[in-house]
């Protein structure tokens, strides 16, 4: 807790205004603890964890009361509303308390919408690809000149950004523009929040732990972004996963009786190198960064989305061109001695790597490995056969890597740093192959976390271009 300010101001039952709590005090818990404030909430923030410096800064600039390193349940159980972070599970003890005293809990999606007066929401999920199609759904409005910003579970916080124009008097303007990439754990927490177009990208199994081990409940959350559409809105989703066609979405609406219009993108929307959207869009996908067939229909979703809010074609054309992707996901680094690295260490599961090796064009030299998280490695097979001539395991334990792989007879070593890695993948490496980081499991054996790996593997990378 903060020693420089008194508790009992938080815990006051007669203060005259509504207490809300926010448990966890990240970039999302700080913005709507600062958004609450701003509209008339007494504030408390409780996170079992630490809380980051520049975050206590923050809410101290304001008179926030926080506490950190625990939650003291008698000051959080007399709230009349909870803003939860998306990290927190229902089966926690906080969780357990708040639920059995039937305290309002929401998100911070949700509080934000509440507050976000006239705009439009774009609103995307997906197991993968979010972050990519985000960022392009963006980049695309933007280069448009369209009044956009950009946020949820990539960049800002929604509730932050809302604050700011409730502050500059803009929440009246109708030409405001939110892409949010939205999670499953943020879905399960909203009540209203209703996007002018929804996206659902894909749906494979992950975080089945948070759902009872069950691949319906998490698809379930996934679809609770089209809760609240109504006519005149937008769903736009994944015509040929089969996770997603189980569930009829082209007949009947899955979760709710609204009817937003359907935009269902299948399979033939590109060939030889374009997108081709209606009879007379055509956009030309070999003069940007992006590669990959799951990346040709992220771009598919992101046109469609730029052209329903008003985008011109060549202003499509123009983003597609100029936009660079996010750092590791298939992130080229540099061509040493004529081999290609690419950093893909944002490919935690079977599904994102697949998608990678799916991409390659070359001969690839494959780096995999760390933290296991139970992975079915079967739907690669075909895959490593195909494009994978040598494997480098990089991780702590390696052997259930080693045992699937191991009939291919293509060679494979173990590493347990990325260094090491990047240098036995040069040695199997020859001019014009690939090696390729996308590694199928977490990172927390050897690295602090995805993005850790990867800036360690582009210095290794780097530092070996240095002695070229």
């Amino acid at each position: 807790m903060n020693p420089r300010k008194s508790v009992k101001s938080a815990t006051n039952p007669r203060s005259a205004h509504p207490r809300c709590v926010v448990l966890g005090s990240g970039e999302s818990g700080t913005g709507a603890a600062l958004l609450a404030q701003h509209v008339g909430f007494e504030v408390f923030v409780s996170d079992k964890g630490g809380i980051k410096n520049e975050y206590k800064r923050e809410l101290d600039t304001h008179g926030i009361l926080w506490e950190e390193n625990h939650h003291t349940l008698d000051k959080i159980l007399n709230a009349s509303e909870i803003i939860k972070s998306p990290g927190i599970p229902e089966k926690s003890e906080v969780m357990q308390a708040v639920r059995a005293k039937g305290i309002n809990v929401i998100g911070e999606i949700e509080f934000g919408y509440r507050y976000a007066g006239k705009c439009r929401i774009v609103a995307i999920t997906g197991s993968n690809g979010k972050t990519t199609t985000t960022e392009l759904t963006h980049h695309l409005l933007k280069t448009a000149g369209l009044n956009v910003r950009m946020g949820g579970n990539v960049g800002n916080s929604f509730a932050a950004m809302v604050l700011d124009d409730l502050k500059a008097g803009q929440t009246k303007n109708d030409q405001r523009i939110f892409v949010l990439e939205i999670s499953s754990f943020q879905l399960d927490d909203i009540q209203q929040f209703r996007p002018k177009i929804a996206l659902l990208l894909n749906i494979t199994p992950d975080h089945l732990d948070r759902y009872d081990y069950k691949l319906e409940n998490y698809t379930r959350s996934k679809f609770r972004i089209t809760l609240n559409q109504k006519r005149g809105d937008v769903f736009i989703f994944n015509g040929f996963d089969p996770v997603i066609s189980s569930h009829g979405v082209t007949q009947s609406h899955p979760v709710t009786n609204s009817h937003p219009k359907r935009v269902v993108i299948r399979k033939g929307f590109f060939k030889n190198g374009h997108i081709r959207v209606g009879k007379t869009n055509d956009f030309d996908m070999t003069r940007g960064h992006l590669r990959g067939p799951h990346n040709m229909f992220n771009a598919a979703c992101a046109i469609r989305t730029a052209l329903l809010l008003g985008a011109s074609p060549a202003k499509i054309q123009q983003g597609l061109d100029s936009f660079v992707p996010p750092p590791h996901r298939l992130e080229k680094v540099a061509v040493v001695k004529g081999v290609t690295y690419i950093n893909d260490s944002k490919a935690t599961n079977v599904d994102s790597v697949f998608y990678a090796l799916q991409a390659m064009e070359t001969p690839t030299v494959w780096i995999v490995g760390g933290q296991d998280k139970g992975n079915d490695y079967g739907p690669l097979l075909a895959l490593v056969k195909k494009k994978v001539k040598a494997i480098v395991c990089m991780g702590i334990d390696n052997s259930k890597i080693i045992s699937v792989f191991k009939n291919f007879k293509k060679p494979i070593t173990e590493t347990r740093s990325a260094e090491e890695a990047v240098k036995a993948a040069a040695g199997f490496a020859e001019q014009g192959d690939t090696v390729l980081l996308s590694p199928a499991c977490a990172s927390f054996d050897l690295f602090k976390n995805y993005e850790d790996r990867g800036a360690q593997f582009k210095q290794a990378v780097l530092l070996m271009m240095s002695y070229e």
